[in-house]
Order: C-alpha cells, then sequence, then structure tokens
C-alpha cells in the first residue's frame, strides 16, 4: 500500500497539517521540519495525491489551450507546433485541454474550477467574447499572436508586418516588378498584418499595387495551389509569389510544376512561417521564420508564473521573425 501524508507524519511526530504544508513547501513550516519531512517522504516513496491536492488547493491541475478554430484556417503544421511548445513546458503537472472556440455555442463550460490558467491562440477579434468571459471568470489569460488589451492579460506576439515587408523588399530587390501575394483566411490577424507589410514594401519601393495578384487562399496546401494556378492563368503572370503561410506556399510551388513550369525559374516563392517541412521542399522554400514552438513555449512559461503568482498587469512580449532565404527564390535577369 502507497504511504499516506499521515504514515509520514506519525513518524514526524507531526500533524498531517504540518506534513501537507511542508510538502507545498509552505514558509510557515521552519526548515528542519520541512527537510525532514521531505526526507521521510523520499523514504517512504511517497506519491502525492493531485486529485485531493486538488480539492485543497481549488485547482483542477488543468490547462486550456484555445484556437480560434481547430477545423478552419488552422494548418496542421501550426497546430503540432504550438502544442509542442506548450507541452513542452508544462510536462506532467498539468493536463493539457485542447479546443477550438467555434466548437461552442456558449462558455458556460469554462470556469475556474475547470481550468488553472487558459493560453489562447488568437486569430480572429471574433475571440473578443471568449477572452471577456475568461477574465470575468478569473482565470488567468495569456494570448498569443495578438495583442489584446485588459487588466492582467499577457500577450505574446510576433512582428508579422515586419516580417512579410522584409520578404517582399528582398523580392524588389532582386529584380522583381510583378509581385502577387497568396493571402490567409479572411478575418484573421495574420492576414491582415501580412497584406499591409506586403503593401507597404511596394509603396515604400515605389511598386504598383495589381488588384489581379491579391489571391485569397485559406491556409492549406489546396488553396495554395488554386491560387498560384489562377495566378499562372493571367495574361501578364507574376515573377513572384509571396505566400501567407508554408503550406500554402508548398501547394503554389506544386501548381508550379503541375503547369510545366519551374521553381525558381519561372516563379520565386516565398512563404510564412519556417514550418519544419519548408528546408526539405524541392526546392528548399525561403520563408519568414515565426517561430510558433517558441512563442507557445513562452505562453506556458507566462501562464504558469501567472498561476503561481496572480496578477492584474498586463504584459506585451515581441518574439522576432527573420528571414530564411532558401533555393525557391532567385534574382530576375536584368
Amino acid at each position: 500500500m502507497a504511504a499516506t501524508i499521515k504514515d509520514i507524519a506519525k513518524l514526524a511526530n507531526v500533524s498531517h497539517t504540518t506534513v501537507s504544508r511542508a510538502l507545498n513547501n509552505s514558509p510557515l513550516i521552519k526548515e528542519d521540519t520541512k527537510r525532514k519531512i521531505m526526507e521521510l517522504a523520499e523514504q517512504l516513496n511517497y506519491i502525492p495525491n493531485f486529485n485531493a491536492k486538488s480539492l485543497v488547493l481549488q485547482r483542477s491541475h488543468t490547462i486550456g489551450l484555445f484556437f480560434t478554430s481547430i477545423s478552419q484556417g488552422t494548418s496542421s503544421s501550426f497546430f503540432a507546433d504550438t502544442i509542442r511548445g506548450v507541452n513542452h513546458v508544462i510536462g506532467v503537472d498539468y493536463n493539457l485541454f485542447v479546443r477550438g472556440i467555434d466548437d461552442y455555442t456558449d462558455f458556460s463550460a469554462i470556469h475556474r474550477k475547470r481550468f488553472d490558467g487558459i493560453i489562447l491562440m488568437s486569430q480572429s477579434e471574433a475571440d473578443n467574447p471568449f477572452i471577456y468571459h475568461v477574465l470575468g471568470q478569473g482565470i488567468p489569460l495569456v494570448v498569443l499572436l495578438r495583442q489584446v488589451s485588459g487588466a492582467g492579460i499577457v500577450n505574446v506576439i510576433s512582428n508579422d508586418k515586419e516580417g512579410s515587408y522584409a520578404a517582399v523588399s528582398f523580392l524588389i530587390e532582386s529584380g522583381h516588378e510583378r509581385i502577387a501575394i497568396i493571402e490567409g483566411v479572411e478575418g484573421f490577424k495574420s492576414t491582415q498584418q501580412r497584406r499591409e507589410g506586403f503593401m507597404n514594401a511596394l509603396i515604400d519601393k515605389g511598386k504598383p499595387i495589381r488588384h489581379e495578384y491579391i489571391v485569397r487562399g485559406h491556409y492549406d496546401t489546396e488553396s495554395g495551389s488554386q491560387a498560384m494556378k489562377q495566378l499562372l492563368f493571367l495574361q501578364e503572370p507574376p515573377t513572384a509569389v509571396f505566400c501567407s503561410n508554408d503550406d500554402m506556399a508548398i501547394g503554389a510551388m506544386n501548381a508550379v510544376f503541375e503547369n510545366g513550369l519551374k521553381v525558381p525559374e519561372d516563379v520565386s516563392v516565398i512563404g510564412f512561417d519556417d514550418i519544419g517541412f519548408s528546408m526539405y521542399t524541392t526546392p528548399p522554400l525561403t520563408t519568414v521564420k515565426r517561430p510558433i514552438e517558441q512563442i507557445s513555449a513562452r505562453g506556458a512559461e507566462c501562464i504558469l508564473e501567472r498561476i503561481q503568482s496572480p496578477s492584474n498587469e498586463g504584459e506585451l512580449i515581441f518574439m522576432e521573425t527573420a528571414l530564411m532565404k532558401r533555393k525557391s527564390t532567385a534574382k530576375r535577369p536584368g
């Protein structure tokens, strides 16, 4: 039979309350008493009862990881990188609950007894009612990839606008005049930010913005392929295409090959995110590195800090993007 707190208390000649406090590193317990109890717990191979602990501390030992949507506009690589980053930090001390906000008709199931903290990968302002509900429940909240003001909210964001600006500027400096964009899901903040970076680069460099070179995608490979085909069938197709994520860029490159053309000889292609597959495509994909796994890990660190030490102070953390120059882009002849 496994050792209990009462067993440790009997051997240490103290109350079970003292043992419980010592095991939770309470400052109310003297250090020599705490050390004695910890040594006995180790000798007895004591295993904490997290269910009982949860009742005492009013904690669920569950962290919620929410997306705007899992089924719409969230690529498999983005989804996997986010979970990997969070899971690596929280380890086995917390259960991870993953869900899309659009799965809910109301948020009555989201409450303090069920979640110790919530991490939101926010892609749209449509998430705001969810955010207000979480704050109203007094649940610690970290919002990733979208800056949201509010008491106690931690924001971890990347500079997507600057990243896309750098990518398009690179294409212009490489001699490209006809540059197109395959956009992401309409209404997503990332779509807006990357479009603005694209537009600003063209404007600042004195290049025309052509309406037919702006095509909508859905952050998946199929929409990237279809959008590229639409661009290639234009009377004057672009010589370079900036794709708002890597999944669409991979689909776009496949469409180029299917139409008997080559990347980058006929069309240069740039993606965004730098997912794991991007360096193994043929040719390796030039892309903007947005460290989703690191952003998610930083968000997990922040939520653990807020669970342990609640605060009403907001915090804004920036994670830098970087242009990864590979072989899917080339200089335009003369």
